[in-house]
């Protein structure tokens, strides 16, 4: 299976991947501070983890990334992940990448696997609806920054 966990040495391409992310969606001013991502997702108290998708038939070149941490739901009083990206470098689309990664963060946890999406991406929702995903309705989400 072409995903893995994504080690230390995976900081730059996951920086890269993020960066490449934000552009494809229109933001070209985003560049990330390589040291400060390592210590966020290596150091000794990590804030998120990350699952690497790699090319199928060369598993030393990075294709995409899962970029994760975990929740905790009260209600169903077990933990969770939070998917803060998902992306597929364009050319290595249409292979199952995408679906290998959200499998794989599904198999670790018996609780919600949640994400947001921007809304109008079609082909978001139609490949989030072909895995069974559905939108929460009735829910609003708030973001406080300081």
């Amino acid at each position: 299976m072409p995903v893995r966990e994504a080690v230390f040495e995976d900081a730059e391409e996951i920086c890269a991947l993020i960066e490449e992310h934000a552009e494809y969606e229109g933001n070209t001013e985003l560049k990330l501070d390589r040291a400060e991502m390592s210590g966020h997702l290596f150091g000794p108290d990590p804030k998120a983890w990350v699952l690497i998708a790699t090319v199928p038939g060369d598993p030393d070149k990075v294709a995409g990334f899962a970029f994760c941490s975990w929740n905790f739901s009260t209600w169903e009083a077990r933990p969770g992940i939070w998917l803060d990206d998902l992306f597929i470098r364009p050319e290595y689309r249409r292979h199952g990448l995408g679906r290998e990664l959200l499998d794989a963060l599904r198999a670790r946890t018996t609780g919600r696997v949640e994400w947001d999406m921007q809304a109008g991406n079609e082909k978001g929702e139609a490949f989030y609806a072909d895995l069974g995903a559905e939108p929460v309705p009735g829910w609003i989400r708030y973001r406080w920054r300081p």
